[in-house]
């Protein structure tokens, strides 16, 4: 029996974003559709609809036109969604851009996406994002030429020369907007990943990808217009913006933001005061909930659902979110920004073991199968292999990349995810580790590579090489092997130093060593392995080893 899996033939929605959000908004006008606890921000299906197309109009004020593109560079907030909608309906591209980008990552997208216009938070406790972006715009050749600033004030503009405007000031330049009748086939987003070649790569997804993922992955929840998700994980995520989002969207629900970046504390008083029946999050999430001292003293008992993600969930922890959050339905799902994002899920009625042990079955109107890496050839039941998937989920493409583009998506359009999977006699897909050099970091997915190539340009240093260790806590932190110049010398300090505020603060090394060589083969190949084990061993990992992600 080969390892090959069909899911279930569902109807497809072949419709744009802005046709569901209409006929949702038709059906539902009173229904709450989105609750920001930490805007104070509560909009029910018609009042959410004013705002995105008071929103359409700002953005067609600005000059923007369908095909353009616009970035997002903030946390979670209600505009988020009012964008997402409004840049839809004007024929616009939707870019990412996750808040934890540094000048030195915000300067290569701003240059190789074309965003026209960027939309962020003027500063929070991480950083002065109006001060990265001025760095970031002396570093590159982009084709930004409007920075709107996402606050609420009468302020026209926080410095006219540098061209920040404010949220206020764009909408009072508002004109008569053109709908755009879009094709489900269009191009509406683009997310970023970390590339293999040291590059983050653009992800092409259009409203037929996304819009069906939301569905699905809400059908395996048993979701309908009563639902309620509390979305503790990032909106500039496929995990925020598709199965969060615009699966609320879909389905008539209501969206809860709890708070602008991850807090355990708001996570459970959204739960308690908005009654929330669903929940996302990555293991560690989960973890910090259970152990937040209002913890006790909040009522769980609203929730039913959700899904985890992004790691693998000890048995425990899957024992406690069921039994103490009042998760019964609790699912694991899996997948990758390439496949917008959902392959498998687990079902609601699976049991406990099915749930920690695999990222559940097939997706309907997909396929799946287990490959040899080397040969293409389908593997038996129970042999590992490079994961692949194939149907309406699969990306376009990556942007302006059609080599890359052509390495993970073959001739028989069969996207390679590059990472390596059994599939059992059940059905059931079982991750067991990575093809690809990525280390994922409590959900942040990192390609050595990049990292690579960015401490390259440190003066002092000669060689390195990047790998993941593994962490109880993250699954997984980095680590880097540095070879320095001859008659230089450097401290881990200095070296932290250098990335900080250039590089996103997850790529940051947090283990380094200064070493004379490398472990090499015959052929003078460096044996990343042999890194990781030489470190497992001297730090004492071999705990997380064993219960972390291979």
């Amino acid at each position: 029996m080969e390892s090959y899996a069909i899911g279930p033939v569902a109807p497809l929605i072949d419709k744009t974003i802005p046709d569901v959000f209409e006929e949702t908004a038709a059906r539902f006008p009173e229904r709450e559709a989105l609750v920001s606890c930490h805007q104070g921000i509560r909009h029910n299906y018609s009042t959410l609809r004013r705002e995105v197309a008071a929103t359409l109009a700002a953005l067609w004020g600005l000059g923007l036109r369908p095909g353009d593109r616009i970035g997002v560079w903030a946390s979670n907030c209600a505009e988020w969604l009012y964008l997402q909608i409004a840049s839809a309906q004007g024929g616009l591209v939707l870019v990412n851009f996750n808040p934890a980008y540094r000048s030195h990552d915000l300067a290569y997208i701003l240059e190789h996406s074309g965003v026209k216009a960027i939309f962020l938070y003027e500063q929070d406790a991480h950083a002065n994002y109006v001060n990265i972006l001025k760095e970031a715009r002396t570093q590159s050749h982009s084709a930004l030429r409007h920075a709107i600033v996402l606050a609420r004030d009468s302020n026209d503009c926080i410095n006219p020369i540098d061209g920040v405007m404010s949220w206020a000031a764009m909408l009072a330049g508002s004109e008569e907007p053109q709908l755009h009748k879009g094709d489900p086939s269009e191009i509406i987003n683009i997310q970023y990943t970390s590339g293999t070649t040291g590059k983050p790569k653009g992800v092409l997804l259009s409203h037929r990808n996304l819009v069906n993922n939301a569905y699905l992955v809400g059908s395996g929840l048993r979701w309908n217009e009563q639902d309620r998700l509390c979305l503790a994980v990032p909106l500039y995520h496929c995990f925020g913006c598709v199965m969060g989002s615009l699966q609320s969207m879909v389905y008539g629900a209501t969206l809860v933001l709890p708070s602008a970046q991850f807090d355990p504390g708001a996570v459970l008083q959204a739960i308690d005061e908005e009654n929330c029946t669903t929940i996302y999050g990555v293991p560690t999430m989960f973890v910090a909930e259970l152990a937040h001292p209002e913890f006790p003293e909040r009522d769980m008992s609203s929730l039913r659902t959700g899904i985890m993600a992004g790691a693998p969930c000890p048995v425990e922890l899957m024992k406690r979110v069921v039994d103490e959050m009042h998760c019964s339905e609790m699912t694991i799902a899996y997948g990758q920004t390439e496949s917008s994002p959902v392959i498998t899920q687990s079902s609601t009625s699976d049991s406990l073991e099915v749930r920690v042990a695999t990222v559940g079955r097939v997706m309907p109107n997909t396929e799946a199968k287990i490959v040899d890496p080397e040969t293409g050839k389908t593997l038996p039941i129970d042999h590992q292999g490079e994961l692949c998937t194939r149907g309406y989920l699969v990306m376009k493409g990556y942007d302006k990349d059609p080599e890359a583009t052509a390495r993970v998506i073959d001739s028989d359009g069969w996207l390679h995810t590059g990472d390596l999977a059994t599939m059992r006699e059940d059905g059931n897909f079982r991750i067991t580790g990575r093809a690809k050099e990525m280390i994922i970091r409590g959900g942040e997915n990192i390609y050595p590579r990049e990292i690579e190539e960015f401490l390259h340009t440190h003066p002092k240093v000669k060689d390195v090489y990047v790998v993941g260790v593994p962490d109880d806590r993250l699954g997984e932190r980095v680590l880097a092997w540095i070879q320095l110049e001859a008659d230089k010398e450097a401290n881990e300090k200095e070296i932290r130093e250098y990335c900080k505020g250039k590089i996103a603060h997850f790529k940051v090394p947090e283990y380094i060593r200064f070493v004379e060589e490398f472990p090499m083969t015959i052929t003078g190949k460096v044996q990343k392995f042999r890194i990781r084990e030489h470190e497992v061993k001297m730090r004492r990992l071999d705990k997380a080893a064993e219960t972390g992600k291979p």
